[in-house]
């Protein structure tokens, strides 16, 4: 990772725990997105891809505002991409150097919830197993309420 920015370095090492998922590396009132994922995710939401100074040159860099991600969140758990939400644990403004950050949320097909993201005429059941034989099994519907158990 020499050559790269302090920040740049953040986002890879995150990056580096997080492969499979598309990383929403939070900067101010964006998430941004860099190399690789950048290029899938400008394609994939049909946003502009730019760049960004990386220390060792350019990489490619696409980003969206934090108060509309969802939707495009949305748009790539509905390609069957997953995403990784990367936050800002501490104010910018009284960090000393780089500003911390952690993934706060995976988000998959299976986990993106948000109660206005669910069709509401349309039944989204969670399941829960145990290991243990001897109880049912609940199913719970996250938008219509009704629950049923086996």
């Amino acid at each position: 990772m020499g050559g790269y920015t302090p920040m740049m370095r953040q986002y890879l090492a995150i990056k580096e725990q997080y492969p499979d998922a598309l990383l929403f590396f939070r900067l101010g009132d964006f998430y941004e997105l860099f190399f690789d994922d950048a290029v899938t995710a400008a394609r994939e939401l049909e946003i502009t891809l730019t760049g960004r100074d990386g220390g060792s040159g350019r990489v490619p860099m696409c980003g969206v505002p934090h108060h509309s991600a969802e939707q495009y969140i949305r748009q790539l758990i509905d390609k069957g991409y997953k995403v990784a939400i990367c936050e800002q644990m501490e104010d910018p403004k009284t960090a000393k150097g780089v500003v911390r950050r952690e993934v706060v949320r995976v988000i998959t097909p299976g986990t993106f919830i948000e109660g206005h993201s669910l069709a509401g005429h349309e039944n989204h059941y969670l399941a829960a197993v145990s290991g243990d034989a001897t109880g049912g099994w609940p199913w719970p519907c996250a938008t219509s309420a009704p629950a049923t158990s086996t």
